[in-house]
């Protein structure tokens, strides 16, 4: 926490903000690759999108666990979707550097990851993340390049 003298405690490390809108990033995976990021809140129109997708990266917020229920409706969701039917999925469990994190283990229970990777028709993968200290994200790229291999 840092704080003066009468000051109130402010926290040391900002508090994450919800991601709203959309935002792309180009990647060399060595060919260019568009990513399109949608925040949970803009769900409603994520099946515009569904149509030009290639490969799924679904993060979820692992240190938050009062938000486990309505990702797991989200991600059923998505899986569901006919466009996305044969598109491979990475779930991404992130914040895994913060205290109150859930493990792989308990994100998995949690959202019963078996059950959904048994009735799922896409390949699903699972990671752990950390976007703000780097942890997982080679393992990220190494799958997106392998995911979005040329047939």
């Amino acid at each position: 926490l840092r704080g003066g003298r009468g000051a109130r405690p402010q926290p040391a490390v900002p508090v994450p903000v919800p991601q709203v809108g959309t935002n792309l990033t180009d990647l060399r995976l060595p060919r260019k690759v568009t990513v399109r990021e949608l925040g949970g809140c803009m769900g409603p129109i994520w099946p515009s999108y569904y149509g030009e997708c290639s490969a799924l990266l679904f993060v979820v917020d692992a240190s938050n666990p009062s938000q486990v229920s309505s990702s797991c409706i989200q991600l059923l969701s998505v899986l569901s979707a006919a466009p996305l039917a044969s598109v491979p999925v990475l779930v991404l469990f992130n914040k895994i550097d913060l205290p109150c994190y859930m493990s792989l283990v308990e994100m998995k229970s949690l959202f019963r990851m078996q059950d959904i990777v048994s009735c799922a028709t896409q390949p699903i993968t699972m990671l752990e993340t950390s976007a703000r200290d780097g942890t997982g994200l080679a393992e990220v790229l190494q799958w997106l390049q392998s995911a979005l291999k040329e047939p």
